[in-house]
């Protein structure tokens, strides 16, 4: 699967006191930074978050180790010309007890001059006591 022409490349993180990459409003030490440093998502909503995140730091590993195995594709190519530049969570119902999630957000994007949003709603399994992107469905709401 590719998002990109390279592979993964030099990832700055920020630090922990700094805003979170995501647009929650928490700093990067209390919201994605501990998901990138291993801890598990309590949620579909927090991994998407923590996704989105590693694609605007540039981190396909953290992006291949979240993605479920069965699914997962053998190689993730980000482009560092593509800065992911906005997230807002549409719809991310509760999920206590479940063990499929599903998050509809818009991400917004620049590359050069060029600029645009994605549109998705994600699915998530929780598997082995961790929650995993499973898929996603674009705007025309068709399985990626």
């Amino acid at each position: 699967m590719s998002f990109g022409s390279a592979a993964q490349f030099g990832i700055r993180r920020p630090a922990d006191q700094d805003p979170c990459v995501c647009g929650s409003g928490s700093t990067y030490g209390r919201c994605c930074g501990p998901l990138h440093r291993g801890e598990a998502a309590p949620s579909p909503e927090r991994l998407m978050r923590s996704r989105y995140s590693a694609f605007a730091l540039g981190d396909s590993r953290y992006l291949a180790d979240t993605w479920h195995p069965r699914t997962r594709p053998e190689r993730i190519d980000l482009d560092p010309d593509v800065r992911w530049v906005g997230l807002r969570i549409i719809d991310a119902p509760a999920v206590a007890g479940e063990t499929t999630g599903i998050v509809e957000f818009r991400a917004r994007w620049r590359h050069g001059a060029d600029s645009g949003e994605q549109h998705e709603r994600s699915r998530f399994r929780l598997a082995r006591g961790r929650w995993w992107y499973l898929d996603a469905e674009t705007a025309g709401f068709g399985i990626l």
